[in-house]
């Protein structure tokens, strides 16, 4: 049954936030964004047909559920999208939504729940015929049954939370030796981030590409895929650039990697749009590791790459219109990367660097896209994610994205703050990289140059100058805007 959307409140920040008020005023629908008081001045907040602001901690007035239910309903929005991050994936949330008649644009809070739940999740996914990593299907509380379930599928192993993410009580062991002390912490740190300290235990994929597949599903049955990401180039376990689609998987192993992901949505039953992601390891064989059950922050360079809107495509899903097109009508055309570009300082590893920002000078061109809700005299706030922009470039071929990405980066100039453009740059100017051959080890098995700038202090002025003085010779820095 259809159900019109005509006001939807956006309960996220910054670009993403952005991005949704960008696909609403296509839609003809009223944007709506609660805000926090230290967002007053974003530029999504301008841009948004209304703003509301919420009293309290500039991070909770984003996860107090109940109060943006009634705040959307005093200003009698019919529907909520909660971005990236923070809500996106609660379940309670999406179940409140519905109680309470607002339309969740998103999939069914079962879902959510299901896939927020690492360990019933790979259970689900293996008993609907998905190949997953070997290792515990149940909680392991006790440091010597883990280290027994180590020793019966052979190290290396990784010890991983059972709920959360980014990289957080995540540990990767190699020997008896140091499992003990890995569990503790990992657990520790579960309980710290996540309010919950159970852990698994798996075998570790060495030089792993990280691979996903982007699906939509409407609510009739209909599933198609819009192609892969290769989200390899990780930094401590945290996506650094993207790219669509991958350039050196074998089209065998993209096929099955397509008809695995349909195959298990059509499956679940699943609605909306949803990333399943795999490792792929050195003799192509595929494991399940997770499925995000929302919009992706890399979800631009499958739009670029595809046409399609995923955005508008999410909302009007939920509205209960049918998907659009069938799996053979979606055409793929070129490569897209993007780059997260992070208010990072690289001499004192890459901690956040927040601040006022200065002159802004932004990339553009054929093919080059910049989301972004940051300007010239914008003042970071210290509170959230260091993402401030995602730079996306798109080309006909791998060498021309290569370019296009040098080019757009080096006009890319943030002053005021410190970023990772000059990794990115690095990054770009790798020969390993250019050939396509990199795994989710790359950033941690980096030449000298790259070994340096994840280590430089700044104390070590020599080091700093010599290192640059390399990178810029090189031409993989420029000399204005990157560590200034």
């Amino acid at each position: 049954m259809k159900k019109k959307i005509h006001k939807l409140l956006i309960a996220n920040r910054g670009e993403i936030a952005l991005r949704l008020i960008r696909a609403c005023k296509e839609l003809g629908i009223i944007s709506v964004v609660v805000h926090s008081e230290a967002d007053k001045d974003g530029v999504w907040v301008k841009k948004a047909d209304q703003s509301i602001e919420m009293k309290g901690h500039p991070v909770q007035v984003y996860l107090d559920y109940e109060n943006i239910i009634v705040v959307a309903k005093q200003h009698r929005c019919d529907a909520v999208h909660p971005g990236y991050g923070f809500l996106s994936e609660n379940a309670e949330f999406a179940k409140a939504c519905e109680k309470n008649g607002l339309t969740f644009v998103g999939p069914k809070a079962e879902h959510i729940a299901l896939f927020g739940d690492k360990i019933a999740s790979k259970e689900k996914m293996k008993e609907i015929g998905v190949p997953v990593i070997e290792g515990t299907t149940t909680p392991v509380y006790d440091v010597q049954e883990a280290m027994e379930v180590a020793q019966r599928i052979g190290y290396p192993v990784i010890i991983k939370a059972a709920y959360g993410g980014g990289g957080r009580g995540m540990r990767i062991v190699e020997s008896e030796e140091g499992f003990a002390s890995a569990f503790e912490n990992a657990r520790a740190e579960a309980e710290k981030y996540f309010g919950n300290g159970d852990l698994f235990v798996e075998k570790y994929i060495r030089n792993p590409r990280h691979i996903e597949v982007q699906i939509i599903a409407d609510k009739y049955g209909n599933v198609v895929h819009l192609g892969e990401r290769d989200c390899s180039i990780q930094r401590r376990h945290q996506k650094v650039i993207e790219i669509s689609p991958s350039p050196r998987l074998n089209q065998e192993t993209r096929k099955e990697l397509f008809r695995i992901a349909q195959k298990a949505i059509y499956k679940l039953g699943y609605e909306s749009v949803g990333t399943i992601e795999f490792l792929v390891d050195e003799d192509d064989e595929i494991y399940f590791i997770e499925m995000n059950t929302r919009i992706q922050v890399e979800h631009p360079v499958t739009e670029i790459t595809t046409g399609v809107d995923l955005i508008q495509r999410m909302i009007q899903i939920a509205e209960g219109d049918k998907l659009q097109f069938l799996q053979e009508e979606i055409s793929f055309r070129g490569y897209a990367i993007e780059f997260r570009i992070n208010a990072e300082d690289p001499q004192k590893e890459f901690m956040p660097s927040f601040g006022t920002i200065g002159e802004y000078l932004t990339p553009g061109g054929p093919g080059v896209r910049l989301d972004s809700g940051i300007y010239s005299g914008y003042t970071i706030p210290p509170h959230y994610d260091s993402m401030v922009a995602k730079l996306i470039v798109w080309a006909l071929d791998w060498e021309g994205v290569i370019k296009k990405a040098q080019r757009a980066l080096d006009e890319y100039y943030i002053d005021g703050i410190k970023t990772n453009i000059a990794l990115h740059k690095a990054v770009l100017g790798n020969e390993e990289f250019q050939k396509g051959c990199f795994t989710t080890n790359f950033l941690n098995t980096m030449t000298e140059d790259f070994a340096l700038l994840n280590t430089i202090a700044p104390t070590q002025d020599n080091n700093i100058s010599s290192f640059m003085a390399r990178m810029i010779q090189k031409g993989i820095l420029s000399i204005k805007g990157d560590f200034l």
